[in-house]
């Protein structure tokens, strides 16, 4: 009773290790020599060279002057260089090939996924057994005989079985070739992006640079003119503030003056009066006049003399623009001297 899980547990792992023994290319157990990949992948060398020569179609064999090529493997996609040896320089697995040896030795091993035999629609107890090479179809043996394959031709399904399998090798290793170009377009244009992306990076950092310095030069002229501004408005107000002071003055020693005067007016004896009337008369006389109090022109409070024009600097920015190829500037240059061409013209008609 205890023998037969075991012997389902040791079929099993049979079948396991028996998956390891698949050429991931051929689809067969690996025939002699394996080599293995530095992967740790291993390949029939036969199928391995197939796909290499699909690869590199330039490399003849090992006395090519060729140095070398590629190798992705079908497994894992890992690419190899590999040298003027090509696969033939890949070492060889030597433990893989001496359990194929045992397997074939002890005779457990056994055909590999070959599923059910398929029986043939027509004749429901004949197994497929042959291949119609006319209809290109497999067929049975009593389709061959009496049915509708009779005046075919044929060939046993081994035969056919193994010239389509090497057809359909050899069109996976020309497909992985083309994979393996395309991989090389691919990662190109990968590297294309990138030099694209540091380029802009590049260019944006130094527009940026270009643009500070603007901001920076702008900055320091719009302070100076500020600074200008702010000068002349504190020498003008200073100026003027000192007329105040001066007027102030005048009006304070005017009114003290008229004060007087009129205290004046009341002196009772005419003597006395007419002995301090001339001085006060000198006095209010001197104190009528203003000369001596400097004058400001019309317009002194103006500031129009620092406005500024920036309608030229605004379109010089506004026109600021990347470098402009030589045909671009060529066709600017017609367009000028057509413009010219045309207002010379009208001023000859005039």
């Amino acid at each position: 009773m205890d023998f037969q899980p075991n012997i389902i547990r040791e079929s099993s792992t049979m079948e396991t290790l028996e998956k390891q023994l698949i050429c991931p290319i051929c689809l067969e157990m690996f025939e002699k020599p394996v080599v293995i990949l530095p992967c740790q992948h291993n390949l029939c060398r036969k199928c391995a060279n197939d796909v290499f020569q699909a690869a590199n179609p330039y490399w003849q064999g090992r006395g090519t002057m060729i140095s070398g090529g590629r190798f992705r493997c079908p497994t894992c996609r890992h690419e190899v260089i590999l040298d003027r040896h090509g696969v033939y320089g890949l070492q060889r697995n030597l433990l893989v090939e001496n359990i194929i040896d045992i397997y074939k030795e002890e005779g457990i091993s056994k055909p590999l996924k070959k599923g059910n035999q398929p029986m043939c629609e027509e004749h429901e107890d004949e197994k497929i057994n042959i291949y119609c090479i006319s209809c290109q179809v497999p067929t049975c043996s009593m389709c061959k005989v009496f049915g509708a394959h009779k005046d075919c031709e044929v060939a046993p399904l081994q035969n056919v079985f193994q010239q389509q399998k090497t057809e359909l090798t050899d069109r996976i290793a020309m497909l992985m070739a083309g994979n393996d170009r395309v991989q090389v377009i691919v990662d190109q244009l990968e590297e294309t992006c990138k030099s694209i992306e540091e380029n802009s990076r590049h260019q944006k950092h130094k527009l940026m640079e270009q643009f500070d310095k603007l901001y920076t030069i702008l900055e320091q002229r719009k302070d100076d003119m500020l600074q200008s501004i702010t000068k002349e408005q504190e020498d003008r107000v200073t100026f003027i503030k000192d007329l105040i002071r001066q007027h102030k003055e005048h009006l304070e020693t005017s009114s003290k003056l008229i004060e007087n005067a009129i205290q004046f007016m009341e002196e009772p004896g005419i003597a006395t009066f007419l002995v301090n009337a001339k001085k006060l008369l000198e006095k209010i006389i001197g104190a009528s006049r203003t000369s001596h109090i400097p004058e400001y022109e019309d317009g002194f409070e103006n500031m129009d003399q620092f406005s500024v024009d920036l309608e030229m600097a605004e379109e010089t920015l506004k026109n600021i623009r990347f470098g402009i190829d030589e045909e671009v500037e060529e066709e600017e240059e017609v367009e000028t001297e057509e413009e010219d061409v045309v207002e010379d013209q009208a001023d000859d008609q005039q």
